[in-house]
């Protein structure tokens, strides 16, 4: 593979990395948001509390990610915007894992829903640091005399 063609697929591929992160995350907020009292009872929450809360964390979903379509369009010029992405992913990560872990006891649809969201997250850190890793400078430029 030559050099710009191996600077094209990575390209390719990061995009397609950013994007389904990009697309799960839409596929937790759209149906907290469309049907939060299907998602209450995962956090131990009922009626019009439960509905308000779960709502709330699908319109957060949705704000977190504003910042995935330009980093969708151009991994490579949004450096900043994607380390910001991965920033939000440690966040979560972190903060997900240090409640499910210091959940007291008798508390396991929380725990299950806590453990859902750090392979969620962590899955989308994966995704997203490969991508930053692929969309490197030195990687992406292409130089005739290193291809020869």
């Amino acid at each position: 593979m030559k050099s710009m063609e191996r600077a094209t697929w990575r390209i390719w591929t990061a995009r397609t990395l950013i994007g389904l992160v990009f697309i799960a995350n839409l596929t937790a907020a759209v149906p907290f948001v469309l049907h939060p009292g299907r998602y209450a009872p995962g956090f131990e929450m009922s009626g019009v509390p439960g509905d308000v809360f779960v709502r709330s964390l699908g319109i957060l979903f949705l704000m977190w990610n504003a910042g995935y379509p330009p980093a969708i369009y151009a991994p490579y010029r949004q450096r900043t915007l994607l380390l910001v992405l991965i920033a939000m992913q440690i966040i979560g990560l972190l903060g997900e894992s240090w409640m499910a872990f210091t959940l007291p006891a008798g508390h396991d649809a929380l725990l299950r829903s806590g453990l859902r969201f750090i392979l969620f997250d962590s899955t989308g850190l994966v995704f997203l640091v490969t991508a930053m890793l692929l969309t490197r400078k030195q990687v992406l430029e292409y130089n005739p005399r290193r291809s020869a």
